[in-house]
Parts: structure tokens; C-alpha cells; sequence
């Protein structure tokens, strides 16, 4: 939840182009949203306690990471990925 309200706080443009395009690309966001994903990216690493959860948190977030590819069409079948990942960053 930190880095999440941490990459909201200080990466509010670069979420908010990204969920845009999400929502006007939902057959293809993977491949149309890649370059704002790493914006997100970009932004987040510059903050210390978001590099520290991504070095601690490393796993759940891959594994996150796969079930969004595995389930492009239905992102919704990830929610136990992101739930995992996130009780890891609460402990950071």
C-alpha cells in the first residue's frame, strides 16, 4: 500500500495516462501501454521506500506481473497476485 500511495502521490500523471490508456485498450493494453508502464516505472524508482519494496517485494510482484499476461482479458483473476504482493508491502 506504500508504494502505492507513494507512486500516486509523487506519479499521479504518469498513473493516470496509463489507466487511460488501460481502459481504451482492453484487448491490447499489454503491448499499447508498455511505454507508459515503464514511465511508471521511471517515476516510482526515484523514491527510496519504492525501491526498498521492490528489492523486498520482488516475487509477489513478478508473479503478479505473469498473471496479468496469462489473464489479459480478465485482469480480474489476479486479485489474490495483487493482494500478496501488497500485504509484502505493508511490512517494508
Amino acid at each position: 500500500q506504500a508504494a502505492l500511495e507513494i507512486t500516486a502521490r509523487y506519479c499521479r500523471e504518469e498513473l493516470e495516462q496509463y489507466g487511460r490508456c488501460v481502459a481504451a485498450s482492453p484487448a491490447s493494453w499489454q503491448s499499447d501501454c508498455h511505454r507508459l508502464r515503464l514511465s511508471i516505472s521511471r517515476c516510482a524508482a526515484a523514491h527510496p521506500i519504492v525501491r526498498q519494496i521492490r528489492q523486498d517485494c520482488a516475487e509477489p510482484f513478478a508473479a503478479f506481473e505473469r498473471c496479468l499476461k496469462e489473464n489479459e482479458a480478465s485482469v480480474a483473476n489476479c486479485s489474490d497476485h495483487v493482494d500478496a504482493f501488497l500485504l509484502c508491502a505493508d511490512r517494508v
